[in-house]
């Protein structure tokens, strides 16, 4: 859906000169509206006790952002080394992290238990005997297989390469209590962009269910559950955002039940990143030429290795023309990169102002899952990342990539090996 008025009020005014300086093209970030969104989050389970978001590093790895996460008293969910570094060099330390991988090396077990370590959530039962050491708290991934649906994004949960199947489950953590563990996680992802609070109760549930299970079973009680990420956003107008206040709600409530059952009330963690994030950024890229075959064409100075979802998922993502309001002057337009691939396409067959060499395009939600996602196909390079920040200033946080960042791992000393 279009970006927020407050977002567009504080951007679009200054958003030609934005550009004049800093040359396009560029993601640019608004810290407000994050910072409002955090506490929106924060607001609707103020009831939960315990209650903690892990932003997801992979949705926007940028220091300038985590430290914003920071601030709000989020803690990090990593998946590779380089997440766990850039959590680490915001100040994270300990619980602030939870590290979930897949196919996890040696070397990834090692840097997870590095600097106070971090929660460790196991995705494998085979994993257990590959730590170096178990840890005192671990948590363990759960798929639920064909007990539940997940979405077209991440896959029907029994199609999916993540987690331990409920039989495995019980395994999971008797080993590794034998493995010196005492106290316990569970944690799942089921959905990603799911806009339905609905399902996000339905997943507490579930792992409150599995909680009592193992718990009776095994004589443990648990120090959290992690319902994972997956919040959706409305990327197209007509959509509805996610109610946070029901899932807040109808959350505390389960949570308040098992603690009447149990003794007991387990914390409750999450992990979203396109919820904080996504609406609060936008790809600003300028228009550079306009070809007429079969179909009109705007081919403008971003390409897919700027954002890569509308080419990978057919994803949506609202267009505004700077200065230019949409009428009845309308055209109907394919906006394109320039990498050799046909599915490098902004947009197709979207009704656009008309637009000349030189405009302005703001491609909105480009805040989670956009710069992060990029690659370097046909020898492209990644742009630059901005800040929009609270006082109206904007700062560069991430300089664009170039040639010599390209070449840079085609330069190093030779070496061979033969057989003797």
């Amino acid at each position: 859906m279009p970006i927020s008025k407050n977002f567009s009020q504080r951007l679009y005014p200054d958003l030609r000169s934005i550009a004049e300086h800093f040359g396009t093209p560029f993601h640019i970030y608004d810290e407000q509206g994050i910072r409002d969104t955090g506490l929106q989050l924060q607001q609707a389970f103020a009831q939960v006790k315990g209650f903690r978001e892990y932003y997801a590093v992979k949705a926007l790895p940028n220091p300038s952002i985590l430290r914003i996460m920071a601030d709000l008293g989020f803690g990090f969910d990593c998946s590779s080394i380089a997440e766990l570094q850039l959590a680490r060099e915001v100040g994270a330390r300990g619980e602030d992290i939870m590290f979930t991988s897949n196919n996890t090396s040696p070397e990834e077990f090692i840097a997870a238990q590095a600097q106070g370590g971090c929660i460790v959530n196991l995705d494998d039962i085979g994993l257990i005997d590959k730590m170096p050491q178990m840890p005192e708290q671990v948590c363990f991934r759960y798929n639920p297989g064909t007990a539940r649906s997940g979405n077209s994004i991440i896959g029907v949960p029994e199609e999916a390469k993540y987690g331990l199947t409920h039989e495995q489950i019980f395994v999971a953590f008797e080993k590794a209590q034998a493995r010196g563990a005492k106290r316990f996680g569970l944690h799942t992802m089921l959905a990603s962009n799911e806009r339905n609070a609905d399902y996000m109760v339905q997943t507490t549930q579930m792992l409150l269910e599995l909680v009592a299970e193992v718990g009776a079973a095994l004589n443990i009680e648990f120090d959290f559950i992690n319902i994972g990420g997956g919040l959706g956003i409305p990327y197209h107008p007509d959509e509805k955002v996610f109610d946070v206040e029901q899932l807040g709600r109808e959350t505390h409530a389960l949570l308040q039940t098992f603690a009447a059952e149990h003794g007991y009330q387990p914390k409750l963690y999450m992990e979203s990143g396109r919820y904080i994030t996504g609406p609060h950024g936008v790809l600003v890229t300028q228009a550079l030429n306009r070809k007429e075959i079969y179909r009109t064409y705007i081919g403008v100075d971003a390409c897919m290795s700027a954002l890569m979802r509308p080419g990978m998922y057919n994803a949506y993502h609202h267009i505004d023309v700077l200065d230019k309001a949409s009428g009845p002057d309308d055209e109907v337009v394919d906006v394109v990169g320039s990498l050799c691939e046909n599915n490098d396409k902004f947009a197709i067959q979207r009704a656009l102002p008309p637009i000349v060499d030189g405009d302005l395009l703001i491609i909105h939600d480009t805040g989670a899952h956009g710069h992060a996602m990029g690659f370097n196909y046909n020898g492209k390079l990644r742009p630059q990342e901005l800040l929009l920040k609270a006082d109206g200033s904007v700062e560069r946080i991430r300089r664009a990539e170039t040639l010599d960042d390209y070449f840079a791992t085609l330069r190093f000393e030779p070496e061979a090996w033969s057989a003797s």
